[in-house]
């Protein structure tokens, strides 16, 4: 190669790009020139580069530009469906980390380190996150995430007390920004069995301080049965991930047998964060955010603060948790809506919502938020496709699941000028509630082993409905008998 060259090309290893020929191992080559050298790849504005079934992946440590290049990546038929076709890679390697013991919130660590790293610890013998439902299962390792700095100072929460950690890993955070800018994909989809055999045949970052800007992202060919996506674009076990411009598309919904022997549709997703600390979704978009035949297009588990601006997406789920921030502003969210458990700040200002409800604390973790929820200047159209109560709040929690932690209806509620566009609801719908029924079916419990801990305050300013219907509080009061209500016009 030319030692002079200023971008790697993928033609200079044998590419065609003529959307036909199988350019995987070109590109592959490529990647691996840029990595070695230091250099950008950038490819032709009007290539299309096929990506086949081969099992390979092509690894990314220096920009890349891909401006308005296609490519696209044929899952019909393919060698390994858990390999993803780019993986976004540190140049550091990651190292083990002694840490004893850590405590909820704690802010220092006894240790010098030569770079901030990103921190993951996981304690085997504790399970949190024990799911109920018609995908129940047993729990999952306590996991956190965090950054330590030079210093040993901490930076983002840690969520729980670690008596015994039976993994640290330290990863070196890379200082310069890597930034990822344009490209077109589309995927063919799999024609899998419909069962929960994730595919992952996309982008993968696992390198801290890194922006995808300008990508798009289409699906093709999906048939009347097939695999779920974890996401063509997943972050994952890194720190300051900035997806910007983007566009999004959501995936067809297939039912498969759940863990407790019922029919469930598979969640598939286009965006996915795990275990990521400050993950922003900046002007990103996607069509048909009110299709019900498709599934909501971004999950998240283990995440420290998620910020998103200016998007148009059809859901937003915080799955397994997430702490510190959850914001939402200046976007609009389509048919799945607002999804969250966890702890910290969750702010929706100036959204406009089409969920079944503004914001669902998932029933499956227990419905717990730990913290405070503000909601300001927003819209809410709840749908009329399915017979239900409309409540702007969801939560189901009747206190006889153990879920591996204490659960808590959100400390504090602050709504301030909230309209709820109801106008296309039947008269006789018997109107909006703030709140669903925690306990549900069963309000007359003589005992409830694992208590929900009921919300502390709520304030309620400016809400106003199209229907002229005034919002009631709850249809089950007993269990904000303790709260306080500021209820003003």
């Amino acid at each position: 190669m030319d030692s002079l060259m200023e971008f790697v090309h993928y033609e200079a290893f044998g590419a065609a790009g003529d959307g036909v020929t199988d350019d995987m191992e070109a590109i592959c080559a490529a990647h691996a020139y840029a990595n070695t050298h230091g250099l950008p790849v950038k490819t032709k504005p009007d290539a299309t580069y096929y990506i086949g079934p081969r099992a390979l992946t092509a690894v990314i440590k220096a920009n890349v530009d891909w401006s308005t290049t296609r490519f696209t990546i044929d899952d019909t038929a393919v060698e390994n469906k858990k390999l993803p076709c780019f993986l976004v890679q540190s140049a550091h390697q990651p190292f083990e980390l002694q840490i004893p013991t850590l405590s909820r919130d704690q802010k220092q660590l006894d240790l010098v380190l030569e770079d901030d790293c990103y921190v993951v610890v996981k304690s085997a013998n504790v399970k949190r996150f024990i799911r109920f439902g018609l995908n129940q299962n047993k729990g999952t390792s306590q996991t956190d995430c965090f950054i330590v700095k030079k210093d040993g100072s901490i930076v983002s929460p840690i969520d729980w007390d670690y008596e015994e950690i039976t993994e640290a890993k330290a990863h070196p955070i890379d200082q310069d920004e890597l930034r990822i800018s344009g490209g077109i994909f589309t995927t063919i989809a799999n024609r899998g069995e419909s069962k929960y055999d994730y595919y992952a045949r996309g982008i993968d970052i696992t390198r801290s301080n890194t922006v995808v800007d300008g990508a798009v992202h289409y699906i093709a060919g999906e048939v009347g049965h097939g695999s779920p996506y974890r996401g063509f674009f997943n972050a994952m076990q890194c720190a300051y991930v900035t997806f910007q411009n983007c566009f999004f598309s959501g995936h067809k919904i297939y039912t498969a047998i759940g863990s407790a022997g019922e029919p469930v549709r598979m969640g598939s997703y286009d965006v996915h964060g795990n275990s990521v600390i400050d993950f922003k979704l900046i002007s990103c978009r996607m069509n048909n955010i009110t299709d019900r035949t498709r599934w909501g297009v971004f999950a998240s588990n283990f995440c420290k603060n998620i910020q998103v601006e200016n998007c148009v997406l059809s859901r937003l789920d915080a799955h397994m948790g997430v702490s510190g921030t959850y914001s939402l502003t200046d976007c609009v969210i389509g048919w799945m809506g607002i999804k969250a458990i966890g702890r910290g700040r969750l702010t929706v200002e100036r959204v406009v919502s089409y969920g079944n409800s503004l914001v669902e604390f998932r029933q499956d973790y227990g419905s717990t938020w730990e913290g405070d929820v503000v909601i300001r200047d927003c819209k809410w159209i709840p749908s009329d496709s399915v017979k239900r109560t409309r409540e702007l709040f969801t939560m189901r929690n009747n206190g006889q699941h153990n879920f591996g932690y204490e659960c808590f209806m959100p400390r504090n509620v602050e709504i301030v000028n909230l309209h709820v566009d109801d106008s296309h609801i039947p008269e006789d719908d018997q109107g909006l509630y703030l709140f669903s029924d925690p306990w549900g079916d069963q309000r007359d419990a003589a005992e409830r082993p694992y208590p929900f801990i009921p919300c502390e305050q709520i304030t309620c300013r400016n809400l106003t409905t199209a229907s002229g219907k005034q919002p009631k509080i709850c249809s089950n009061p007993a269990p904000f008998a303790q709260t306080e209500w500021v209820i003003q016009e």
